[in-house]
C-alpha cells in the first residue's frame, strides 16, 4: 500500500453526464477529483457535493486539450496526499459536418480531447488503479459503433475509444483493473449545442438522461461490464447494427446528418 487516499478522477465535470457521474459516485461514498476547464463550475458542483455530507472535491482547473493533462493531474493529487483509484474519462465533444469542409485545427482539437487525452489518461495511473483495485471508465457512444459521415471524425474517435478499453478490459484484469466503455444514445445535455447539432431531432425512444447513463455506467464499472448501452432499445440497436450492410448504414447516418444540419439551418 502506497498511504496514499483513493480518489475517483472525473473529468469533463463541469456539465452534462460528467456532472451525473460526479453525482454518482459521491453517493455511493467515493472522495472525487473534478476535472474541467470551467473552475467556477466545478467549485459549485464541489460545493453542492460537500452539502450531502460527503468528503468536499477537489477541483482541478485543466484543458485536456493541451499535452500533460496526466502529469498536472497527478501533480495535483500527490499535493492532497491522495492517488488515483478509478478514473472517469468523460471529458469529449463532437463537430457536425463534412470533414473535407471543417476546420481542420478544430476537428485535431476535437481528437487531442477525445481521443489523446482519454488514452494518456487511461495508461498513466494504471499502477495506483491496480494497488488500490480500482478502475476505468471511458465514456464512448453509440456512434461508435458505426460509420459517421457528416460527423466522420467524431464517429471514428468514439470507434477508437471503445476499440482501446474493449482491450484493456482483457489486458488490465489479470491486475485487477475493472474498465468499461459507457455508450450513451441521445443524452439532453450541451453536447448538442457544441457541436452544431438540432436537439430537437433526436430520437426521444433512445434518448437517456444523463442521471440514468450516469448510474448504469457506475454499476457496469463496479460489476466489471465490459461495455455498457444504457436502454433496451438501444442495446437492440448496437446488437443490430453488425448484420446491417455497410453501404446501407452509410446512408442511414449520413442521410440523418444531413437533416440535423438543415434543421440547424432554419
Amino acid at each position: 500500500m502506497s498511504g496514499l487516499r483513493p480518489i475517483t478522477v472525473i473529468t469533463g465535470a463541469s456539465a452534462g453526464i460528467g456532472v451525473a457521474l460526479a453525482r454518482v459516485f459521491a453517493r455511493h461514498g467515493h472522495e472525487l477529483a473534478l476535472v474541467a476547464r470551467r473552475a467556477d463550475r466545478l467549485q459549485a458542483l464541489a460545493d453542492e457535493i460537500s452539502a450531502t455530507g460527503a468528503v468536499k472535491p477537489l477541483v482541478i482547473c485543466a484543458d485536456l486539450g493541451h499535452p500533460g493533462a496526466a502529469r498536472q493531474i497527478r501533480e495535483a493529487l500527490a499535493a492532497e496526499n491522495a492517488e488515483a483509484q478509478y478514473i472517469v474519462n468523460n471529458a469529449g465533444y463532437g463537430l457536425i459536418g463534412l470533414a473535407g469542409e471543417r476546420d481542420r485545427d478544430d476537428l485535431l482539437g476535437m481528437i487531442d480531447v477525445n481521443v489523446r487525452a482519454l488514452t494518456e489518461l487511461s495508461l498513466a495511473f494504471i499502477d495506483s488503479l491496480a494497488r488500490n483495485r480500482g478502475g476505468l471508465l471511458n465514456v464512448g457512444s453509440m456512434a461508435g459503433f458505426l460509420p459517421g459521415p457528416g460527423m466522420a471524425v467524431y464517429y471514428a474517435s468514439k470507434s477508437y475509444v471503445l476499440s482501446l478499453s474493449e482491450a484493456l478490459h482483457s489486458e488490465l484484469k489479470g491486475l485487477g483493473v475493472r474498465v468499461s466503455v459507457l455508450c450513451p444514445g441521445p443524452v439532453p445535455t450541451e453536447f448538442a449545442q457544441r457541436a452544431g447539432l438540432a436537439e430537437q431531432l433526436a430520437p426521444g425512444l433512445l434518448t437517456q438522461s444523463a442521471e440514468r447513463v450516469a448510474e448504469l455506467g457506475y454499476r457496469g464499472l463496479m460489476r466489471g461490464q465490459r461495455v455498457v448501452v444504457p436502454g433496451l432499445l438501444n442495446r437492440l440497436v448496437v446488437f443490430i447494427v453488425p448484420l446491417v450492410p455497410r453501404r446501407l448504414l452509410l446512408h442511414l447516418v449520413g442521410g440523418r446528418q444531413r437533416r440535423r444540419q438543415a434543421a440547424r439551418a432554419t
